[in-house]
């Protein structure tokens, strides 16, 4: 199979350990990723500002980017859940870029989506002694339906102890534009999920989405909080490396 990395661009910007650690992963089963070096920006922020004409340009890049791949997976919910229910609304007006816009969708996973649901890996065989809690993020959650797969892989990680979330269906308050547009709002939302966070006395917070996660760490990091912020690749990457040492 041919799978291409749609990396975003936090995770490739800021946070290149989360791409890195989807590729040692994904190696462990054969997959050998490529990046289309043309790939961009998905048109998130754009469309959401009601400036669909840019974000359709953003599109077009992407339709290009991944034409010849079978599949594309993505650390992020937010960006997946953009292709898969927005690109189609874009071209909606344009029967050839609909088609592709179509393609593609079929073709788009969420990283913990293709491990459990394309692969069937749920145990990748990751050892992690800690406290963890999880927020999911609500694009990846509510938009794709991302709920049992982080679980699975979580819950098979040897040594570590999943704590629930209080209110963990909450949103964060990052909501990309929205963290800017409303950041008093904003602000008083990520301080309510940090305190959540420090209720559950995790010594780690993990999530799928770096956008929550970055807002979440910064919050925490302002309060002088010690929680470790990370992406369920770079715990589970993290996880397989500390096996193969104790093995």
């Amino acid at each position: 199979m041919k799978v291409s990395m749609f990396i975003t661009c936090l995770s490739d910007l800021v946070y290149p350990k989360v791409g890195e650690s989807i590729v040692h992963l994904l190696a462990k089963y054969g997959v050998k990723l490529d990046f289309p070096a043309m790939q961009t920006c998905c048109g998130q922020p754009a469309f959401n500002s009601g400036y669909w004409d840019e974000a359709r340009g953003s599109a077009m890049t992407l339709l290009s980017a991944f034409e010849d791949s079978d599949f594309v997976i993505s650390p992020s919910g937010s960006c997946t859940s953009m292709i898969h229910h927005y690109y189609p609304k874009l071209f909606e007006n344009d029967p050839v870029n609909l088609a592709r816009a179509n393609r593609l969708v079929e073709k788009t996973y969420e990283f913990t989506q293709f491990l459990v649901q394309v692969l069937g890996v749920i145990d990748v065989g990751a050892v992690f002694p800690h406290k963890v809690t999880y927020h999911p993020s609500c694009h990846g959650s509510r938009l794709l339906g991302v709920k049992a797969e982080p679980m699975q892989l979580m819950q098979h990680v040897r040594g570590m102890e999943l704590l629930p979330l209080p209110h963990a269906e909450d949103c964060c308050g990052f909501g990309g534009t929205f963290a800017v547009k409303m950041c008093d709002i904003s602000g008083a939302m990520v301080s309510e999920k940090s305190d959540h966070v420090l209720e559950t006395e995790a010594e780690v917070l993990v999530g799928l989405d770096m956008g929550c996660l970055m807002n979440i760490a910064g919050n925490l990091s302002f309060r002088g909080k010690p929680v470790k912020v990370m992406h369920l690749a770079e715990l589970l990457a993290e996880g397989v490396k500390l096996a193969h040492e104790r093995a």
